[in-house]
């Protein structure tokens, strides 16, 4: 039985399809194996940017550039990112703001600009409906009617989302509110409450990033990783900590890897916030396990004044099981070419040194917020949401994974089409979707324009699924509900998304559209 997947008599088969598709197939990454070396490179901390203030009203100015980058010590790696060489600054302003953001496209390449979690106005999403055309200004302008949250934004081109945020086109979105300012957590930025944002790369040795081949089947159907891992765009870095209780605002900023997150003294920690903001009340744990896209944020005690590594266990790599007889006859050759026997392991992350930290004044009350039971109000519409990773005959599905079909993947059996609206849904009404994984693997299932409450799962609902979400992890053959009430938005022309936040899903045709009337 594989570490991976759960399925018997496979070996044959698998050496078999090996050869059959050799010329099609590219090895494997794997990230390097902890070791017990000290880290040394400074954590890096984003720019806070706030903003130009003019009462209620915030003016931001961001400049979508390419720049160059030190990740692998003496190499130049070109990268993308927001107002900085790679990645965004972090963004930051309250509930009750109207802000005003001036996005300027200095690539040679149509992008967009989407705002993560953000409840807005369907032609201020930044969605694919929303594109900058090179040497272009796109004004977004909404008012932040949310509670104190983590958000991010990326880029969201039509087909383009992985490369672009694999290049670094993606930052963090704070909001703050008065309520949680009262709470004494920790948030004085970049001392004691810092932005953790996750990602894996694969880079060549000349220190350019790696992103996907037309022939790398692998990459193109379970989603592209890579064997470097990166905090804020620096590996093996060190926070110095200065305060004996830390705030890390969590964001799995990478395509496709799901990490299993835990401090390698296995200390536990509080889970503080969700996707949409404050949990009802923190959670004490010893591991996260976060998706593509989602947000966690923890407070964790380092007033031992140890040296520590948050590391990734990598038991299934972001994978999940299902049985071969469950599976469909590309599923069956995907588990016989990708599966991979050898024991799981653990994978660094970055580390804290608490030596020289100093006695926080923060807490971490047990009772954080009050969140509104919405399950309790009339359901106008229940929708179904069918995953599945196959688009016909074995011959046809076989050639588009070799060839990079953009369309191999489909919800409710359809491949995204920009020109066709999927669904309609009445504004500020509650609705319950019904999400289906009919695939061998997990899919990261976001939908814009609201935070939902997840209903059920599979193993049960805890930790920061108790919050209000964005994206939902669905298992392989779960099926879940998740409960919302959308915003009175209503623009019957300009749709909002729907998607798997595996970015090569989602470029490859897992997603769909829907307007609110």
């Amino acid at each position: 039985k594989s570490n991976k997947f759960n399925y018997t008599n496979m070996t044959s088969r698998r050496q078999f399809f090996k050869y059959l598709l050799a010329i099609a197939i590219v090895p494997i990454p794997v990230l390097s194996a902890v070791s017990k070396k000290i880290f040394s490179n400074k954590f890096s901390v984003p720019r806070l940017e706030l903003g130009e203030r003019k009462g209620k009203d915030v003016y931001f100015n961001l400049n979508i550039q390419k720049g160059l980058s030190q990740i692998l010590p003496g190499k130049a790696t070109p990268t993308w990112g927001i107002n900085q060489p790679f990645l965004g600054t972090t963004l930051r302003a309250k509930k009750g703001d109207s802000v005003h953001i001036n996005v300027s496209n200095s690539l040679s390449r149509t992008t967009t600009l989407h705002w993560h979690g953000v409840k807005l106005p369907a032609k201020a999403d930044g969605g694919p409906h929303q594109p900058i055309h090179p040497g272009k200004t796109w004004l977004s302008e909404y008012e932040i009617n949310q509670p104190a949250a983590s958000l991010w934004y990326h880029a969201h081109q039509m087909h383009e989302t992985g490369e672009q945020v694999y290049n670094g086109l993606a930052g963090m979105f704070i909001v703050d509110d008065d309520e949680s300012k009262l709470l004494g957590l920790p948030s004085e930025y970049g001392i004691d409450d810092f932005p953790v944002i996750i990602q894996d790369k694969e880079i060549n040795k000349d220190g350019s990033f790696e992103y996907i081949g037309r022939f790398d089947v692998e990459a193109g159907m379970m989603g592209k990783m890579g064997e470097t891992i990166l905090v804020n765009g620096v590996t093996n870095s060190l926070l110095s900590a200065q305060k004996s209780l830390i705030r890390l605002r969590i964001l799995n900023g990478s395509n496709a890897r799901i990490y299993n997150l835990q401090f390698d003294d296995n200390r536990s920690f509080k889970i503080i916030a969700s996707d949409g903001g404050l949990l009802e009340e923190s959670v004490s744990v010893n591991n996260i396990t976060i998706a593509p896209a989602e947000r966690i944020e923890i407070v964790v005690d380092v007033s031992d004044g140890a040296r520590i590594t948050l590391i990734h266990n990598a038991q299934m790599d972001g994978m999940g099981n299902m049985e071969s007889s469950e599976m469909g006859f590309f599923e069956t050759i995907a588990m016989s070419i990708f599966a991979d026997d050898s024991p799981p392991k653990n994978y660094n992350i970055f580390q804290i040194d608490a030596s020289k930290a100093l006695p926080s004044s923060t807490t971490v009350p047990i009772k954080l917020s009050t969140h509104q039971d919405i399950s309790q109000e009339p359901i106008a519409e229940r929708r179904t949401m069918l995953l599945k990773m196959e688009d016909g005959s074995p011959f046809t599905t076989m050639t588009v994974a070799i060839l990079g079909s953009k369309d191999l993947m489909t919800i409710n059996g359809k491949s995204m089409d920009i020109n066709r609206i999927d669904e309609v849904v009445k504004a500020g009404t509650v609705e319950v979707w019904k999400i289906v994984n009919a695939s061998m693997m997990a899919h990261p299932f976001h939908i814009h324009n609201v935070q939902f409450k997840v209903l059920n799962k599979m193993h049960g609902i805890k930790g920061h699924e108790l919050g209000y979400k964005d994206v939902v992890l669905v298992q392989p053959g779960e099926t879940l509900e998740v409960v919302m009430k959308f915003p009175d938005f209503r623009d019957d022309k300009t749709p909002y998304m729907y998607h798997c936040h595996i970015l090569e899903h989602e470029d490859r045709g897992m997603m769909g559209q829907f307007v609110v009337v």
